[in-house]
């Protein structure tokens, strides 16, 4: 049934008078949960829409396994070396890890000369890998998942069901994610003084950052959003400074027309819009007085993206932020097709849009206190099915940050093999980790109880090995 509450989850990303989106966040909740907010802190969700292809990222380079690899990839190994010369898989342009701890029995891995930057912030420490992520309803195998429907995912291999399985732990439809049951626990003890800038997304609406009392303030990679009534207006009335007067009269008349409405649906509405109004303005006051970086970022979606979330952070205090988790999202990774055209661009984009980033949270000082990630809908096939792979499940995923405990491969990385315990058919990997066990470090690291913890990640008691050692 829907709720009043839900209802107004809901209408905070909704075209009312937003363009863009960007309404309100929650407002703080009673609660028993005691998340540690001192100093601050940042999450960075960098969504790789449409199932990156695990498989061709992190790469098996020890001989043997770098030969079973190409034997079941034949079509795409030629096509790289035919039609890319310099994005080739050939071994000898693959960039070696040399892991600080994990073992593998002498197997080994690299990532594609593409991802140079990312390599280099792994053998700096910066930068961890975990293997074989995904959904999960309990530790599974081939043998165990044998008629067994009812314990795989709901609607596995759909790309919108998956990620929304990935950011909620339920398929298309959810309205919570574990993003937002974060923000949900330390806005409950006040870490923010303005609570609508809890959940920042640069990707769109996205259940991830939906918690029961936080939603997302939405912003748009060159700025904050417009509002597309007062745009409007200035598009069809010839002075300029139309949209000025309107927006102030939309001001004065939500500020009084609010206590003055019966309908609960009207007043709420005008809440809404008038939060937004203001969060908008506090928004665009406080990036004035962001400072200019010496790094330079892409020029791609995902640089300015991350760019903006840069300039963001630098404004932390302006805005009273302790706790802040933002969403970004890139597109293209859906390689059915022309893959070795389209992947090695996104790698590349990836890779050095995460090395800028962290590069301007060093030029901030607070690389220790920020942390981005990646996840996607799916892992990929290992075998091809022509020039692209088909979806699968389990993927490997990248952790960076000056707290991270980098230069490991955390999890496991199964062989590049058909038929062993953790293949679903045609190498979909059946994941050996938890979305709930990659999610647990990020959430104890940004100050959640193991109340909070086990609040947000339904289903954590499922898995009694817990999640990685990802943070010093």
């Amino acid at each position: 049934m829907q709720t009043r509450r839900n209802f107004l989850k809901l209408s905070a990303s909704a075209p009312l008078l937003m363009g863009a989106g960007s309404l309100l966040g929650g407002i703080p909740a009673m609660s028993s949960q005691a998340a540690e907010v001192g100093g601050y802190r940042a999450l960075v969700c960098i969504f790789l829409d449409g199932g990156m292809d695990s498989h061709d990222t992190v790469i098996p380079y020890d001989n043997t396994s770098y030969q079973s690899f190409v034997s079941h990839r034949t079509s795409l190994m030629n096509a790289y070396d035919s039609t890319n010369t310099d994005s080739s898989r050939n071994r000898n342009n693959l960039l070696p890890l040399d892991p600080v701890s994990a073992s593998f029995s002498g197997r080994q891995f690299s990532l594609p000369p593409q991802m140079a930057a990312l390599h280099s912030l792994f053998d700096q420490g910066n930068a961890a890998i975990v293997g074989n992520v995904g959904p999960l309803l309990r530790p599974v195998d081939s043998a165990a998942l044998e008629g067994r429907e009812d314990l795989t995912p709901a609607r596995l291999f759909s790309h919108n069901d998956q990620m929304s399985t990935w950011m909620s732990f339920a398929p298309e439809g959810s309205l919570t994610g574990w993003g937002g049951m974060f923000g949900d626990a330390v806005t409950a003890v006040s870490a923010n003084r303005e609570p609508v800038f809890s959940q920042i997304s640069l990707g769109g609406n996205s259940v991830f950052l939906a918690g029961d009392t936080v939603g997302a303030y939405e912003m748009e990679k060159d700025g904050i959003p417009s509002i597309a009534l007062i745009e409007e207006a200035g598009r069809n009335l010839p002075l300029t400074s139309i949209p000025l007067q309107l927006q102030g009269l939309l001001r004065d008349h939500f500020a009084s027309a609010g206590n003055n409405r019966g309908n609960l649906l009207e007043r709420d509405i005008i809440d809404l819009s008038r939060v937004s109004l203001d969060a908008n303005d506090k928004m665009r006051i406080a990036l004035e007085g962001a400072p200019s970086f010496t790094t330079e970022f892409p020029r791609s979606s995902l640089g300015k993206q991350l760019a903006q979330i840069a300039r963001t952070i630098a404004v932390r205090d302006t805005l009273g932020a302790s706790r802040q988790v933002f969403y970004v999202r890139v597109g293209g990774f859906d390689t059915h097709s022309d893959q070795t055209t389209t992947l090695p661009y996104l790698q590349q984009d990836l890779s050095d849009s995460i090395a800028a980033f962290y590069a301007a949270t060093q030029e901030l000082g607070v690389e220790q206190d920020v942390t981005s990630f990646t996840m996607s809908d799916f892992g990929r096939t290992l075998t091809a099915n022509g020039n692209g792979t088909d979806h699968g499940w389990g993927g490997h995923h990248f952790v960076v940050g000056g707290s991270v405990r980098g230069g490991d491969i955390y999890g496991d990385i199964p062989k590049a093999e058909l038929g062993h315990a953790q293949d679903a058919g045609s190498g979909r990997l059946i994941p050996t980790m938890s979305v709930q066990q990659f999610a647990k470090p990020l959430g104890s690291w940004f100050g959640l109880s193991d109340e909070d913890l086990n609040t947000a990640l339904p289903g954590l008691s499922e898995f009694p090995t817990g999640g990685p050692n990802l943070f010093v």
